[in-house]
């Protein structure tokens, strides 16, 4: 059995459309940022990084304890290769999976979080000009998109001529493309890819994985969020918790 910590995000919906298209039991335990969950001693065992998702097999291959993996592309990696689905093993097939899951977590999701950030930031109108950072990760966003033109030209899927984990990865974030400001018309190939992926059913029951535990901006009163919004975007180092050290 798996065990998903999550909050609905696209990292976390990469690993529930996979799960859903392994067709592989799971739990669901939801972590609210808004009442800092992340930061929990015991969340922090398993994921340093005080990020979603992260993942526990409690019934890892070959058996003994159970296993615990933060960073979503880690997770893909690990269900794909124990449930031998998703992830060619072949070479050179896995490492065209592999370049493409190094992609997406270097590059797609990163640079389209801090588009994100710095478009927030604007709308707030307390912090300032935004304009050279929302240019900057305009530019990048679009950039991106490009590059996933390219890497599907001619091309049904991204990696070994079959749908893989490069694709889940993937998809999430680049479903994202009209609240970016990206033109799809510009980028044919990812129009089509993205169209391809939505059809499927597993990728449809994703999209509704977790959002009753959805606890965004828009849903709560301006006190709250103000603190919300203070909380995530001014992180600093986390000590080691008290807790640790006991015994």
């Amino acid at each position: 059995m798996f065990e998903l910590y999550l909050f609905p995000t696209p990292n976390s919906r990469k690993v529930t459309i996979l799960l859903e298209e392994c067709g592989a039991p799971y739990r669901l335990v939801p972590v609210l940022l808004g009442r800092g969950d992340q930061f929990h001693p015991d969340f922090l065992r398993l994921s340093p990084n005080n990020r979603m998702p992260a993942l526990v097999d409690t019934e890892p291959k070959g058996g003994g304890a159970p296993v615990g993996i933060f960073e979503s592309g880690a997770i893909m990696m690990y269900v794909a290769e124990k449930l031998e689905q998703f992830w060619p093993q072949a070479l050179p097939g896995k490492y065209e999976a592999t370049q493409w899951m190094f992609w997406q977590m270097a590059n797609q999701g990163p640079k389209m979080g801090e588009q994100g950030h710095f478009q927030r930031a604007q709308a707030d109108g307390k912090v300032g000009d935004q304009s050279y950072a929302i240019a900057r990760f305009d530019n990048e966003v679009h950039r991106l998109f490009g590059v996933l033109n390219l890497g599907l030209f001619d091309k049904d899927w991204l990696a070994a001529g079959q749908y893989t984990i490069a694709d889940m990865i993937c998809y999430p974030w680049a479903a994202l493309w009209k609240s970016r400001g990206i033109d799809l018309e510009e980028f044919p190939n990812v129009k089509r890819w993205l169209a391809r992926i939505a059809d499927r059913p597993a990728v449809q029951r994703s999209k509704t994985i977790g959002q009753e535990i959805y606890q965004g901006q828009d849903k709560m009163p301006p006190d709250e969020r103000e603190r919300f919004v203070r909380m995530l975007s001014n992180q600093r180092a986390v000590p080691v918790p008290p807790e640790w050290r006991r015994g």
